[in-house]
């Protein structure tokens, strides 16, 4: 099992920054894969980016990609989410996950993540 809460989260103009964190317990934080997702109101939840268990690999969505770094420090079971130039579109709830331990691939897909955390709000006013 591994537990995962998320922290950071606010309220920002748009343009600015926010770095989201996501603190991990259990067991073999190190070996699992870490992603991010957000939900929006009314929308479904989506891929925002994925990190490999020894952080040398990731993946983003497109509509963040060149905005948004995901970032781990497996010492402090932790992994970031550093946001910059934010929109109003990027409002959302965003939540941590993990994959299984075990699993390498560093996929966009909702059902690969097995663990969540509570999820952290995230609003960019224009």
């Amino acid at each position: 099992q591994v537990q995962l809460v998320e922290s950071g989260g606010g309220l920002v103009q748009a343009g600015g920054s926010l770095r989201l964190s996501c603190a991990a317990s259990g067991r073999t934080f190190s070996g699992n894969v870490m992603g991010w997702f957000r939900q929006a109101p009314g929308k479904e939840r989506e891929f925002v980016g994925s990190i490999s268990s020894r952080g040398g690999r990731s993946s983003y969505a497109d509509s963040v990609k060149g905005r948004f770094t995901i970032s781990r420090d497996n010492a402090r079971n932790t992994v970031y989410l550093q946001m910059n130039s934010l929109k109003p579109e990027d409002t959302a709830v965003y939540y941590c996950a993990a994959r299984p331990p075990g699993t390498s691939a560093v996929t966009t897909t909702i059902g690969d993540y097995d663990y969540w955390g509570q999820g952290t709000q995230v609003t960019v006013s224009p």
